[in-house]
């Protein structure tokens, strides 16, 4: 399997990067060489036949993240962490000689810089952070007036940077600095991130999806309308299953149940998902059917499964009067009904998410967009990988700060149909 990574970086960046993959032909690099941080924002409309898009440093990618987030891109960043800073430091005192003390340094996150003076024992009292990670956008120039206006005040003796423009800047009004060393380990596992990510797309993409619809009370409308009037609703909704069929590249059929088949994969999965809430199809069978009807989705990794899941969707509809849709997907966990919004305080949530929970701005709306997306219905870590397409691993450290936080509760756990450990399934605890 060739994955082909995007890779946005400066040339130098880019060549370093290359010379790590000599030995490493699954991986398949796309350079686009930038100047400036900000033409991220265009290049990334030209990365449309990439598996993964990353980003070798952090401006470039703040830059972008709207448009990622929008698009829902896969992306990765190389890790801007404690081990970085910790190289950066070695470099400063091994190639500069300069002492560890007296210097102001910019990082996305200061938990970090303060994890390694712990580590090293110094005293953070003559080094000054500046994080950039709460700004709604990134300014440069800000940040370079931070380090100046310390410089001039004799507070500090050089600056070490994580952005190349702070550095040019920097340089250009004649205070000392140095840029961050970006470590082959952060990179190596930015690489091994990609590849989690795409393998565990195409996992998803490889799913097959099975419908099984039929009008509700069937034996009722033939006993009150007569059986041509049931044959003529049926024709109807086969033509508007014919209709969702072409718009999500699926196959409709029949079987001798008066009962309507669909055979899909990701275009049927994708339509799904996006609408959680509001379910169009039914909305529109009822309109010009003016009947109830009953949909089951069933997803699996094979046509057998998907059917098997999606007869057990389509039992969960006999519980309701009015038309459903339900879904069990492929660990037979049932979700829905699909189409009924469930209302939840998301003021109260945000607060919650930010207070308890300790997540920043961009998370805490990220996962209240991802609660509304699934409609408050229950959620494993698995699902939180897929929607942020990140890994299992840093999905499960999102999970242990929402339920350190009271923010969400185990609610139960999966019911897998292959073997492994059941994973647990959360929801909202406001």
């Amino acid at each position: 399997m060739k994955i082909k990574v995007a890779v946005f970086g400066r040339d130098d960046l880019i060549n370093r990067f290359q010379s790590y993959l000599a030995n490493r032909e699954e991986i398949e690099a796309i350079p686009f060489v930038y100047q400036n941080a900000s033409e991220t924002t265009v290049l990334v409309e030209k990365a449309f036949m990439c598996d993964v898009y990353l980003f070798l440093e952090n401006l470039p990618f703040l830059y972008a993240a709207s448009k990622i987030k929008k698009k829902r891109l896969p992306s990765v960043q190389v890790n801007l962490d404690a081990y970085m800073i910790l190289t950066s430091f070695y470099h400063l005192k091994n190639k500069y000689h300069q002492q560890l003390h007296r210097l102001s340094i910019d990082v996305l996150d200061e938990a970090s810089v303060t994890e390694v003076l712990s580590e090293l024992n110094i005293s953070g009292t003559s080094i000054y952070t500046y994080s950039y990670q709460q700004s709604e956008e990134v300014n440069v120039e800000q940040i370079t007036r931070y380090h100046k206006q310390l410089f001039e005040e004799g507070k500090i003796d050089y600056v070490l940077t994580s952005l190349y423009e702070v550095e040019q800047s920097l340089q250009e009004q004649g205070v000392p600095c140095y840029s961050m060393v970006t470590p082959k380990r952060n990179i190596d596992n930015a690489i091994e991130e990609c590849k989690n990510i795409t393998i565990l797309n195409m996992s998803k993409s490889a799913q097959i999806v099975a419908g099984y619809i039929r009008i509700k009370n069937m034996d009722k409308i033939k006993a009150e309308k007569g059986e041509l009037h049931l044959k003529e609703l049926q024709l109807q909704l086969y033509q508007i299953l014919l209709k969702f069929g072409h718009k999500t590249y699926a196959s409709v059929l029949t079987n001798n149940e008066n009962h309507y088949v669909v055979f899909g994969t990701r275009g049927v999965l994708d339509h799904i998902t996006n609408h959680y809430r509001d379910f169009p199809l039914i909305k529109e069978v009822e309109n010009a059917l003016n009947t109830p009807i009953e949909i089951g989705f069933g997803l699996g990794l094979t046509a057998k499964q998907a059917e098997d899941h999606a007869k057990l969707a389509l039992d969960a509809c006999t519980h309701n009067t009015n038309s459903s849709c339900y879904i069990v997907n492929d660990r037979q966990e049932t979700i829905g009904p699909l189409g009924v919004k469930k209302h939840f305080d998301t003021s109260r949530l945000y607060q919650a998410l930010i207070h308890k929970a300790k997540l920043n701005n961009e998370l805490s709306y990220n996962f209240i967009d991802f609660v509304q997306l699934r409609n408050n219905e229950p959620f494993s870590s698995n699902d939180i990988a897929n929607y942020y397409r990140v890994t299992k691993r840093s999905a499960e450290r999102t999970v242990n700060k929402l339920l350190n936080g009271n923010v969400i509760k185990i609610v139960g756990e999966e019911k897998p149909y292959v073997k492994g450990r059941p994973r647990k399934l959360f929801q909202i605890n406001i």
